[in-house]
This record gives structure tokens, sequence and C-alpha cells, in this order.
């Protein structure tokens, strides 16, 4: 059984000039372990198909069922749920706390799911030594580099352990050598980890490393 499988999902936005389309009965699965990369043009709808997979927004209609879990039919605190156990979400802008260590920005949504800051601290920064940080774990963001920064973003991703990877523009505000290098490290993370990866990119080196290619266009997706 794939492990997420989307079903006649249609996403419209209210603007001045009445309803604008952006997903329209779209359908797809993802395969448990696969890393897919999502392109398409600025605007097409790659955010919005993210967050309706994360449970951040909610779909005007289809189903969208990751890991046996139809989330259409979650309530509000067990979307929450859903989202803090399941899925690590890591954006284009890495928005960590500035007035926050890059240890306790990891450490985040541990603290948030109550975890016992004993057990989550050791993880927290097993995590950042892993993502080449190990001797940035009191540096605050000011004090980091974009891509640092994105490594950060990264671990605090990975902090709760999801199986599910949402990665929107993960390296859209990074120089060319930098993304470079990010691009191996979602790759390691995905492989060790054992995630289901969905990433939106312009990049097509990043694209070019995932296991399908995805196109998204008019609504619909179609592979590359």
């Amino acid at each position: 059984m794939p492990y997420i499988e989307v079903s006649q999902l249609s996403k419209s936005f209210q603007t001045q000039r009445g309803p604008v389309s952006v997903l329209r009965n779209l359908e797809f699965t993802v395969e448990t372990g696969e890393m897919v990369a999502i392109v398409g043009a600025s605007g097409v709808g790659k955010s919005t198909l993210l967050q309706l997979l994360g449970g951040l927004d909610s779909a005007d209609s289809g189903s969208i069922v990751v890991g046996g879990i139809d989330i259409a039919t979650l309530s509000d605190g067990e979307r929450i749920t859903f989202r803090h156990s399941q899925v690590g979400f890591v954006f284009q802008f890495h928005h960590l706390l500035p007035e926050f260590t890059a240890l306790e920005n990891t450490e985040m949504p541990l603290r948030i799911a109550r975890i016992n800051p004993e057990q989550g601290r050791p993880q927290a920064k097993a995590l950042l030594v892993r993502v080449g940080l190990g001797n940035r774990l009191d540096h605050r963001p000011g004090m980091l580099s974009g891509g640092e920064q994105q490594r950060v973003a990264i671990a605090r991703a990975l902090a709760m352990e999801p199986t599910l990877l949402l990665a929107d523009e993960p390296t859209g505000d990074l120089d060319e050598a930098t993304a470079q290098t990010l691009h191996d490290l979602l790759r390691e993370m995905h492989r060790e980890r054992r995630l289901t990866s969905i990433i939106a990119t312009h990049n097509m080196r990043l694209a070019a490393g995932c296991d399908r290619v995805l196109r998204l266009e008019a609504g619909q997706l179609r592979l590359t």
C-alpha cells in the first residue's frame, strides 16, 4: 500500500475577483521510502499542496491518506498530533526563533510535545552534530550563515523522528555551492532515517536526485 494516497483533491482561494482554483481533482500516490520532487512555476500551487499533505490547511474536496490516516477526518486536536508526530517541515525561510540558540531551536518541537528535556536535549544535540553543527550549538541564528541556519531547520524538522518530510524550496535562498551541500544532506537524512520525502523546488539539480520528478501544471501533477 502506498504511504500517501491523494484522490480527487481540489483547493481554491477566494479573491476580490472570485475564487481561483489551484488544485483540480488531483490524483497521485507516493510509496513508502520514496523521495519525490515537485517542480513547477511560482504560484502554481506547490506550497499549497505541501501544506495540505502536512495538515496545515484543508482541501475543498477530496481525500489525503497518509500512513493509513485520512487527514480530512481528523479533528483540530488530532491534526496537531498528526503534524507533531509524523511530519517534519523544512521551508525556504528557516523560521528560526532569533532569541534562541541552535540547540534550543532544534529542541522546540520536543518542548512543544512536553518531552522531558533530559531525554530531548541529547537527541537534539545528536541531530545538530549529524548535520555538521556540533560546534555551533550555542550560536543564535544571527551568528550563523544561511546554510547553517537551514541545517538547524533540517535538524528541527527531524527532532520528533517523523516518517514524512515535506520541504518547500529548501535551498531557494542559498548560493549554488551551499545549495548543493544541502541537497546532499537532505538525501543522506532521507536514507538514514528511512523517510518518505516530498520536496517542492525550482532547482532541477535537486529534483534530479529524487526517485521521481512530478510537474505541477494547471492543478495537475505530471511525470516529467
